[in-house]
């Protein structure tokens, strides 16, 4: 992971201790994959790279160049460098930038940076290629595919420069992402679903279940918009077309709000699962670690789970 200096101007999104405490995730993921043994993707199709195993004793026949001379060095004894064959994902983690992702609750947009430069480090620490992508209106590579954990720092300097300032319209710009079908893909969204027809949002769950491979929503929502603002005469302003309309909020008022919200999340979650799409609601005021493990808990490849 980069140092705090050699990302400049984030607001403190990417600070020495956030840093800090992705790698010790990090390292504690690689220690529970391999108590489980559950860290390595065997595979016959495209994109093999090959990740050391173990040793074994040297045998009459074996690849001289597998030797570890090393060893032989300390033990006087001939081993071999056993490896396994493991699937090169392309790891697409695609991030709403449209203003309802910071406008009027800035917590989203710090969380779906945190999310995505997390997301970006964890395939790249394990050699798979990863592609950032920006979506409102329109559909956007960010940064061309890149592989090495190297490439972090070119990573969370693009995401600290989004603008977060665009009209989102999910259905049009994900009409136009194209998954690499070349390898395996695995696809993170990373969005408040926000901006059009709330009633159509459970269709864009269709679209998800076209891409292929892997397909995981990560449904960023600030508790404040789970619940009307107050009661009483209201001036409400979209944050993404400036539209302003006035209204006139009761308590009854109030309550259905917040229950035809619970309703869209609901109904969301339910077309994800039918169309076995992983969903998970994020809470963009809650702590950002405990959330992250809970997502590989549920089961990735790219977690090896």
């Amino acid at each position: 992971m980069p140092s705090p200096e050699a990302v400049t101007n984030d607001g403190g999104i990417f600070d020495a201790e956030f840093l800090a405490r992705l790698r010790l995730l990090f390292v504690r993921l690689r220690r529970r994959r391999r108590q489980a043994r559950q860290g390595v993707q065997e595979s016959p199709a495209a994109g093999h790279s090959r990740e050391f195993r173990d040793h074994r004793h040297y045998a009459r026949g074996d690849d001289i160049r597998t030797v570890d001379w090393r060893l032989y060095g300390r033990l006087d004894r001939l081993f071999v460098r056993v490896f396994e064959s493991v699937q090169e994902f392309h790891v697409h983690v695609v991030v709403d930038t449209s203003a309802s992702m910071a406008d009027p609750h800035p917590a989203k947009r710090i969380a779906a940076l945190r999310l995505a430069a997390a997301l970006a480090y964890l395939g790249l620490s394990q050699q798979h290629r990863v592609a950032l992508i920006g979506v409102d209106r329109a559909c956007r590579r960010e940064l061309p595919p890149l592989k090495g954990p190297g490439h972090i720092h070119a990573i969370i300097r693009r995401l600290v420069d989004l603008p977060f300032a665009g009209i989102g319209d999910l259905d049009a710009a994900l009409a136009a992402f194209r998954p690499d079908g070349g390898r395996r893909g695995v696809v993170f969204l990373i969005s408040d679903l926000l901006g059009g027809d709330p009633a159509r949002t459970r269709e864009l769950a269709r679209r998800f279940a076209s891409w292929p491979g892997e397909t995981h929503v990560l449904h960023v929502l600030d508790p404040a918009e789970e619940r009307a603002p107050a009661e009483g005469e209201l001036l409400l302003v979209d944050s993404e077309t400036g539209a302003e309309r006035r209204v006139w909020l009761d308590r009854d008022a109030a309550q259905r709000y917040a229950a035809q919200v619970v309703a869209w999340r609901d109904g969301i979650a339910k077309e994800c699962l039918g169309r076995r799409i992983d969903y998970l609601r994020w809470d963009a005021a809650a702590p950002f670690d405990d959330q992250f493990v809970t997502l590989l808990e549920r089961g990735s490849g790219l977690a090896g789970t």
